[in-house]
């Protein structure tokens, strides 16, 4: 298996073991919102190997996020938070594919979205998106 001293700890498990390392390499997942929600569960997937992850979120950094969103510095305010995560994961995990969709999830872009990941992560704090998603992953029949 490639990289497995960094997945040690986890192939070492009976209820991972090699086989399902494997799985989570081939594995896609995609987050919608990159903030408090996001920025504490993106950082576990990239380092459990996630084979490849999605970030969907047009909100850019601003000082009043640091203290709950650790994932960016303070030199990065005012950048697009995905383009922070996507630097932050490339950093933890090299191995991990991350794509950065600098965009607001609407419904004219979620089906084609979902319709390339195996799973999607609900990281948002407004309703109205949530339905959506969950729209999307009903018409995409995706894992939520």
């Amino acid at each position: 298996m490639k990289d497995s001293t960094r997945y040690n700890r986890q192939i070492i498990l009976p209820e991972i073991g090699e086989n399902g390392q494997y799985k989570l390499s081939k594995a896609k997942v995609l987050i919608i919102g990159a903030g408090g929600l996001g920025a504490a569960v993106l950082p576990y997937l990239a380092a459990a190997g996630v084979g490849e992850i999605g970030i969907v979120d047009d909100d850019v950094i601003e000082v009043s996020n640091l203290q709950r969103q650790v994932i960016y510095k303070t030199s990065a305010v005012g950048n697009y938070k995905v383009e922070q995560a996507k630097a932050m994961v490339s950093e933890l995990n090299p191995l991990v594919k991350v794509n950065a969709i600098a965009e607001k999830l609407s419904g004219k872009n979620a089906i084609a979205l979902f319709e390339q990941y195996d799973i999607v992560v609900d990281a948002t704090d407004n309703l109205s998106i949530k339905y959506l998603i969950n729209d999307a992953c009903v018409v995409t029949n995706k894992q939520m």
